[in-house]
């Protein structure tokens, strides 16, 4: 079964989704506010320390997930995390995050969709990334579901294919070009269950045997940096299936075959993943077993 949140998100109406999502995020803050006043807070230094004790390093591609309130109480919030992993990666490196301006299903999504504005179109995924977006110098793919946004020497290649893909995850997008790179994947207080984009890229990979996309295309609209207004053509996961997705049970086969690592950012729970490794795993155990997201254990 997939975890609650997924599960909320599938069968609730929108509206208590967000209600639902609202009341999560008041009690989050509460928590904070009191680790603020115990003391327990996290400074910049202190994560450089923790980022590189867990392997990142200097010239490293970093594709980084991320709860806020998992972490505990930053120091200067969002941006005592950013300016950790900028510092960590140096200038050599690049730093992606998701910044999708949906936060619930993309068929609902699509249904109100009006226009998708890379400059403007907030991320719903939370405190970091909406911040790390409006940074100077940060690259936002022109996607109308998946944008991802990138700085570094690197940010236009991982970027600059996503333009005009009929599906977020083919090897043109930011989430493959990491795999090229040997790129790294942060989880910082979330796990595949909420945040397994990168699990996708499998299905545009393959002829893949489920039939994880819905089968209308739709027609949306794109504005970018430059003000000029685009239509593309896009597909959005069929719902049905989504509500098959079984992520977390891949986490057991991943940490076997050494394609990641548990370990703490701040008070965190969180996994540190070598993309290459992890599309490898994903393809070959596809291809000799049958394992996906939707069948962790075919057997059964």
């Amino acid at each position: 079964m997939t975890d609650f949140r997924s599960f909320a998100k599938a069968i609730l109406p929108s509206f208590l989704f967000e209600y639902y999502r609202a009341k999560k995020k008041q009690k989050r803050n509460e928590a904070l506010l009191a680790q603020k006043e115990k003391g327990q807070v996290f400074t910049k230094e202190y994560l450089v320390q923790n980022l590189q004790s867990i392997g990142i390093q200097k010239g490293d591609s970093l594709l980084v997930h991320s709860s806020l309130s998992k972490m505990g109480y930053l120091e200067n919030g969002p941006d005592t995390l950013i300016d950790a992993l900028l510092e960590v990666i140096g200038t050599d490196g690049n730093l992606l995050m998701p910044s999708s301006p949906n936060a619930l299903l993309q068929l609902d999504y699509v249904k109100s969709y009006t226009l998708f504005d890379v400059q403007n179109s907030p991320s719903k995924l939370g405190a970091i990334t909406e911040v790390f977006r409006k940074r100077n110098g940060v690259i936002r793919s022109l996607n109308a579901t998946e944008p991802v946004c990138a700085i570094g020497p690197d940010a236009l290649y991982f970027t600059e294919g996503h333009f005009n893909e009929l599906t977020p995850y083919t090897k043109k997008s930011p989430f493959y070009r990491l795999t090229e790179k040997n790129g790294k994947i942060l989880y910082i207080g979330v796990t595949l269950a909420n945040a397994g984009t990168s699990l996708h890229i499998l299905e545009d990979a393959v002829d893949f045997k489920y039939p994880v996309y819905f089968p209308e295309i739709f027609d949306l609209k794109i504005k970018d940096a430059s003000g000029d207004i685009h239509e593309v053509k896009t597909k959005v996961h069929n719902p049905e299936y989504s509500k098959k997705r079984k992520c977390d049970e891949l986490l057991p086969l991943f940490l076997e075959e050494q394609v990641c690592s548990k370990v703490k950012i701040g008070k965190a729970d969180s996994f540190l993943f070598d993309s290459k490794k992890m599309f490898d795993s994903m393809l070959k155990n596809y291809l000799d077993k049958g394992i996906t997201m939707y069948t962790p254990n075919p057997s059964n």
